[in-house]
C-alpha cells in the first residue's frame, strides 16, 4: 500500500524536530454545490529542523514516532 503524501504550510516550529503542518482540502458541497475549504493540522517529524513558519512542505505517512507524530517532512520549500 503506498504511503500518502500531503502538501501543507508550516504553522508552528517551536518544538524540537517537530513541525505542525496545516493541510487544506477543497471539495464541492453535495447539497449547495459550492466549493468548501476544510483544513486539518498534522504534527510531522523534521529531523534537520529545516522547516520554518510559512514554508510549504510535503509530508509523508509513516510509522508512529510519538503520541501525535505519524508524518515525516519529505521536502520543504521556502
Amino acid at each position: 500500500m503506498p504511503k500518502r503524501v500531503l502538501q501543507g504550510v508550516v504553522v508552528s516550529d517551536k518544538q524540537d524536530k517537530t513541525v505542525v503542518v496545516k493541510v487544506e482540502r477543497r471539495f464541492t458541497h453535495p447539497l449547495l454545490k459550492k466549493t468548501v475549504r476544510r483544513s486539518k493540522k498534522f504534527h510531522a517529524h523534521d529531523e534537520a529542523n529545516s522547516a520554518r513558519v510559512g514554508d510549504t512542505v510535503f509530508i509523508e505517512e509513516t510509522r508512529p514516532i510519538s503520541k501525535l507524530k505519524r508524518w515525516v517532512v519529505v521536502e520543504a520549500k521556502a
